[in-house]
């Protein structure tokens, strides 16, 4: 019988979460025919078969992570005696036995008169219930099974406090109110299970971190523990970037995809990465040298349901505006629905995040390890400024860039946000170089 062992589905990879089986044990599958769908580095993958057979065995269950290495399947040829197939046929041997018993019982039996039978049924025992809870049972009334829909929350998740673990609405609207589950929880996403306890001053929540959580988690550590950085701060006058973006507003949406400022700040990064080359690179600590990346390969967060993602603009610098505004689109979309690929994650060399889309001025964003630098990107606002002696009112964008200080100093961070700021508040020029 052939043993499925976990792949490495991509480089640096050393473990995935199971998100759900595709087939099930006794299913005949087909050579590359998807098996399951495995989070690795927030993305989810499909592992496919490796080759035809019988599915024998699924040595793990939905929601366990399993490791690069261990068997996850067995996979039975043709001809080969499965577990399940071997429990059936012994079930019917069974089956077999107990027809025989029951017809020379009732040979052996004398027939006295009618008696007439009534079907009764027996109500289910305590211990039959808690083992129907324990198999997957939700326990709570129709009223709170709709109010569950409605908020997209998963009950077998939440932890009951009613008689026999029954979830009561009290249970119900404190995850409501916390907003743990507040808001569609996405199909591939497992529901994190929710426990309700109590310390000294009242009642708590702890609901542990997903496996997308877990991920940024380790990578913000990461981060942080390797690369001693400094920020750099700047403002942009985005006036006249604000028209000329109207004005091409308009022919991105006839070719179906949104124009907002993130394209153009992209396009003016890629421009200042090519002057300033130490700001795309990343530094090997065992070498102690510099790698300076002669590709351009932007990153850009983008907020999902599951957590932060980057997923990666490739080769930006050969893009026109237009175009990695479209990619961009397309990338947050597949990002959101968890059908981004792997290795639509890989291979950045430097990350722009948009707080300001949300609601955020200034920030000071954790630089994407390995990388050596990350730009913040504020929200626009109309400010007060002083521009040949008089105070006018334009539109000024906050600009913050946090640098590995080990690859390079402030110089360069500074230099280098000046050269965005020139191509950001003379957009004609940045149309120009973007070809």
């Amino acid at each position: 019988m052939f043993e499925f062992r976990f792949p490495d589905v991509g480089e640096g990879i050393h473990e995935g979460h199971l998100i759900k089986w595709l087939v099930k044990e006794g299913d005949k599958v087909k050579e590359d025919q998807p098996l399951a769908e495995i989070e690795t580095d927030k993305a989810v993958v499909e592992i496919p078969s490796p080759r035809k057979g019988t599915i024998a065995k699924l040595h793990f269950k939905a929601g366990d992570t399993i490791k690069v290495g261990e068997i996850i399947i067995s996979i039975a040829e043709e001809g080969e005696k499965t577990p399940l197939k071997e429990k059936e046929e012994k079930k019917e041997a069974m089956k077999g036995k107990e027809m025989k018993k029951e017809e020379k019982k009732a040979k052996g039996a004398s027939v006295v008169g009618e008696i007439s039978t009534e079907e009764k049924e027996i109500p289910p025992s305590s211990e039959t219930q808690k083992t129907e809870f324990k198999a997957g049972r939700i326990l709570a009334s129709p009223k709170i099974k709709k109010l569950a829909e409605e908020k997209g929350i998963d009950l077998s998740k939440v932890q009951g406090t009613g008689k026999n673990n029954e979830v009561t609405e009290e249970d119900l609207q404190s995850v409501i109110k916390a907003g743990v589950h507040a808001e569609p929880v996405p199909a591939q996403q497992p529901v994190p299970e929710t426990k309700i306890s109590f310390d000294s001053h009242g009642r708590i929540l702890t609901v542990p971190l997903s496996p997308t959580r877990k991920i940024i988690a380790k990578k913000m550590k990461e981060s942080q523990m390797h690369i001693p950085f400094a920020v750099a701060m700047i403002e942009v006058d985005v006036s006249r970037l604000s028209k000329v973006r109207e004005k091409e507003k308009k022919i991105a949406m006839n070719k179906g995809f949104d124009l907002t400022y993130l394209p153009f700040i992209a396009k003016a990064s890629v421009i200042a990465l090519e002057k300033y080359p130490y700001v795309n690179s990343s530094l090997n600590e065992e070498t102690e040298t510099v790698i300076l990346k002669q590709y351009y390969n932007i990153g850009v967060a983008v907020d999902t349901p599951a957590g932060l993602m980057v997923p990666v603009v490739k080769e930006a610098n050969n893009k026109s505006i237009l175009s990695i505004a479209k990619e961009i689109q397309r990338l947050a979309i597949l990002a959101r629905e968890r059908k981004i690929k792997l290795e639509e994650l890989k291979g950045g060399t430097f990350t722009i995040t948009n707080y300001g889309s949300i609601a955020g001025s200034y920030g000071v964003p954790i630089i994407n390890y390995p990388e050596a630098a990350i730009l913040g990107v504020g929200r626009i606002e109309d400010k007060p400024v002083v521009r040949n002696g008089k105070i006018v009112i334009r539109k000024i964008l906050p600009l913050s860039l946090t640098f590995d200080h080990r690859v390079m100093d402030g110089a360069i961070a500074s230099r280098f946000l000046k050269e965005i700021v020139s191509h950001l508040e003379d957009p004609e020029l940045l149309l120009i170089e973007s070809g």
